[in-house]
């Protein structure tokens, strides 16, 4: 199985490098359009946030194997910033310390199956989310 690849996220222009390689991951493990631009936009958000709030950080992507769901992309962000102080507050629609719309976090957590953060004041924060392959549904054909 490849590495995972790892992406320092230190400037604007690392953002767009970060989404290039997700999108060629997630095409890669047979993710349909709809789902790669929810990746992208999760890896859009996360960036941005170890931009403004961390001042820089690192994003990583790696194939899942798991027999109770398949085939699964995990996206996953570290940063040694300042930390959040309530992850319940910033996991809510319209909260925002960068006096932004606030919906970074819980967006990301909406548009991903399975989602994970821990952060610890002074120390930094890392968020763990996971898109799964959905396996298209098989249509019976019934005749003769």
């Amino acid at each position: 199985m490849p590495a995972p690849v790892s992406c320092s996220i230190m400037r604007e222009v690392d953002v767009y490098v970060a989404m290039s390689h997700a999108r060629e991951l997630a095409t890669e493990l047979g993710f349909g359009a709809t789902d790669r631009t929810r990746i992208e936009i999760v890896v859009l958000e996360l960036t941005r946030n170890l931009l403004v709030h961390a001042g820089g950080g690192t994003l990583t992507f790696d194939r899942l194997h798991d027999p109770a769901h398949g085939i699964g992309l995990v996206v996953e962000a570290l940063d040694q910033g300042p930390g959040i102080v309530n992850i319940d507050l910033a996991l809510q629609d319209g909260y925002s310390t960068a006096h932004t719309l606030g919906s970074g976090l819980p967006g990301v957590r909406r548009l991903m199956d399975d989602f994970h953060i821990t952060s610890t004041v002074g120390v930094g924060t890392h968020v763990r989310a996971v898109k799964w392959l959905q396996q298209p549904q098989r249509r019976a054909i019934y005749g003769c």
